[in-house]
């Protein structure tokens, strides 16, 4: 496992459409998953170590999200036949099994995350209500483990302040996590 860092934020960057299957059993598109005040976009996976340190902290923030006009949306696009724990009926299970208050969908070719230009899981792209980039960092403090328990919100506190402004914060700290498994 190689720990990566995606690129800082490019403000401004407009969102990628997207049209992809949801472990709902439903398509998902950016305007369907795009909330009143912006829209995080994140690419997760299930057997990421950097990703299960945070998913408890991550549903719990966008389902607060929520409730300041920030939708929010889970891509994963990692290669399941190199991953079998990604695969679409283990997406289901995990999203079912936890309450994912967003939807997971499953990016098969690779395309939406090469458009975005994701590195790693997780990877967060957040959104004003104009879809225009405006956050590209980590969660919090978390790494391999969770951080303590009162780390710094630093995706919620940025993604509350484009909801109230329009606006990212301009110090963001990088994600770190996996690569995304690319098809060879």
């Amino acid at each position: 496992m190689v720990a990566l860092n995606p690129p800082v934020c490019d403000f401004g960057r407009p969102a990628i459409a997207f049209d992809l299957p949801g472990t709902d059993g439903q398509h998902h598109t950016l305007d369907s998953c795009r909330g009143e005040k912006g829209l995080l976009v994140m690419f997760i996976c299930n057997h990421c170590p950097f990703v299960k340190a945070i998913i408890d902290r991550l549903i719990r923030d966008c389902r607060e999200l929520a409730e300041h006009g920030i939708g929010c949306v889970a891509i994963m696009s990692n290669d399941i036949a190199a991953y079998p724990d990604d695969a679409p009926a283990n997406m289901q299970r995990w999203a079912e099994e936890l309450a994912f208050p967003f939807p997971y969908l499953h990016d098969a070719t690779q395309a939406v995350a090469k458009a975005y230009g994701a590195v790693c899981t997780p990877d967060f792209f957040g959104y004003n209500a104009q879809l225009q980039l405006q956050y590209r960092g980590r969660l919090d403090a978390s790494g391999l483990n969770p951080g303590p328990a009162d780390a710094r919100r630093e995706l919620f506190e940025a993604m509350t302040m484009i909801a109230r402004t329009g606006q990212g914060p301009r110090e963001q700290q990088a994600s770190i996590g996996c690569s995304i498994k690319w098809h060879i």
